[in-house]
């Protein structure tokens, strides 16, 4: 680890840390409070995904939806009219739009294959955001003139790197840069998320296996084929599975290569001091 003891957390000018877990437990949260508070770059892993891996897809994607429609299609064939996204650190719309749910194609899902494309574009995009978080450290401090950085990773990083290899090579490169800090949600915080994902299902990146697995056995359980099946609730099925398979790859991230952090701790955080304070306090327990 980049810090192996809170006497070298206290005493580092240039603090840099990975913050990682489920989406909802407070990553972007905290991330937000150190840029806006103190000296902090934010980094965060689904802006750089959006826009630099995987703009071009979602830009096409909204121009085949356009190029649907005669008049918007005589106007960018044209180019009358310009089409982007608008991504934002707190609006991820744009890809998450594009990234879909599987379902019936006339119950507004996409075909599974076309799915699984989209999230093989995903993984190979978050794999390189990430590999592209020491460039932007060395960015934040010559360029903008930042003592400190923060990187905001997706939830899936966990699907994306393995933490019980001690050669993964995604892990070495950041481990070497930043401390990976694991915000640790307990059974009630899973709930919890569960339930506000039923109210407001959200696209998102799955491991393969477990994907291909839930949808068979989504299928099977229903006895529907591919066109019969619902994206809501098939996205909802997924989620749940995918939520409790995710905890021991956490977990082991945070063992081989980081620290731990409850969750509970981190909604009560309001400054920089706080942060620090409770990273110090992670690694004393690390020893």
């Amino acid at each position: 680890m980049i810090y192996r003891s809170t006497r070298e957390w206290n005493d580092a000018k240039n603090k840099k840390v990975l913050l990682f877990g489920m989406s909802g437990l407070g990553k972007t949260y905290l991330s937000n409070l150190l840029r806006t508070e103190g000296d902090w770059f934010h980094y965060s892993i689904d802006y750089r995904i959006g826009t630099r891996y995987m703009g071009d897809h979602i830009v096409d994607n909204v121009k085949s939806e356009a190029m649907k429609t005669p008049f918007l299609a005589n106007l960018l064939k044209s180019d009358s009219i310009y089409i982007r996204s608008n991504i934002t650190f707190d609006n991820l719309a744009p890809l998450s739009t594009y990234l879909g749910q599987p379902g019936g194609q006339t119950k507004g899902g996409l075909s599974f294959k076309e799915y699984l494309n989209r999230q093989n574009q995903h993984r190979k995009a978050e794999k390189s955001a990430l590999l592209d978080a020491p460039e932007f450290i060395n960015k934040s401090q010559s360029l903008y003139g930042y003592s400190n950085f923060v990187c905001d990773s997706s939830g899936s990083i966990c699907e994306v790197v393995d933490g019980k290899d001690p050669n993964d090579p995604i892990l070495e490169k950041l481990s070497k840069n930043l401390l990976m800090v694991w915000i640790k949600g307990d059974k009630n915080h899973n709930k919890n998320l569960i339930d506000r994902f039923k109210k407001n299902p959200k696209p998102m990146y799955y491991n393969l296996n477990l994907l291909e697995d839930s949808w068979k056995s989504f299928k099977d359980l229903y006895s529907l084929n591919d066109e019969e099946v619902e994206p809501r609730e098939f996205a909802i099925y997924a989620y749940e599975k995918a939520i409790n398979a995710r905890q021991p790859k956490y977990e082991a991230i945070s063992q081989n290569w980081g620290v731990s952090v409850a969750a509970s701790e981190v909604s009560n955080i309001r400054t920089c001091s706080d942060f620090n304070s409770i990273i110090a306090r992670a690694l004393a327990n690390k020893d």
